[in-house]
């Protein structure tokens, strides 16, 4: 249970390519990406309600992942192409192939806290062109950044359908929470677990 009061920053953004064709998800090394500016996941699903007895009788709610955007300084080229099923030429120029197929990763990253820093992973993320705009230079520099748009949905693992895990720092978790970001982690859902 988070012993913080209130959570703020967001830095060590990773980002781990889903392998194709295993049977259980398995994701590449993750690849640290500078620059983390702003993350804003958005709850999708809706929210049933079933009345009976002149009242709520049964309430159902449906987790349909996130909508997201994700703003960063700059997303290198070769992240891109990866990400979005563009080219990179033989000249080094990044190429928008508009048929390309878009690849899934895991989204990781880190907000800190007043007492401990919480790390996080999205499982199941597919990205869409980044937006970025380009403006004058004027007397004081503002940076133009990539603000990529994310479709989050859920994944299975163990046999639950999961979207999203946040880890703080226990004596328990020591090990995994210091090797966070050398792999995607994936829930334990061994004895013991659960609320």
């Amino acid at each position: 249970m988070s012993v913080n009061k209130v959570t703020y920053g967001f830095e060590q953004v990773h980002i781990a390519f889903k392998e194709e064709g295993s049977g259980s998800p398995t994701w590449n090394t993750p690849e640290s990406i500078p620059g983390a500016v702003r993350f804003t996941p958005s709850p999708e699903g809706d929210t049933s309600t079933f009345y009976a007895d002149n009242s709520p009788y049964f309430v159902v709610t449906s987790n349909n992942g996130y909508t997201a955007e994700l703003e960063m300084a700059l997303v290198p080229d070769e992240i891109l192409a990866e990400m979005l099923g563009w080219e990179i030429d033989e000249n080094g120029m990044l190429v928008e192939v508009a048929d390309g197929k878009a690849k899934a990763f895991a989204l990781m990253g880190q907000v800190e806290g007043d007492q401990k820093n919480r790390r996080f992973v999205y499982y199941e993320c597919v990205a869409s062109r980044p937006a970025k705009e380009h403006a004058t230079k004027t007397e004081t520099l503002d940076p133009a950044t990539d603000v990529l748009s994310l479709t989050i949905s859920p994944i299975e693992i163990d046999g639950k359908k999961i979207t999203k895990g946040t880890l703080e720092l226990s004596d328990e978790n020591k090990t995994v929470y210091n090797g966070f970001f050398e792999e995607v982690y994936t829930p334990d859902f061994g004895e013991g677990a659960g609320v």
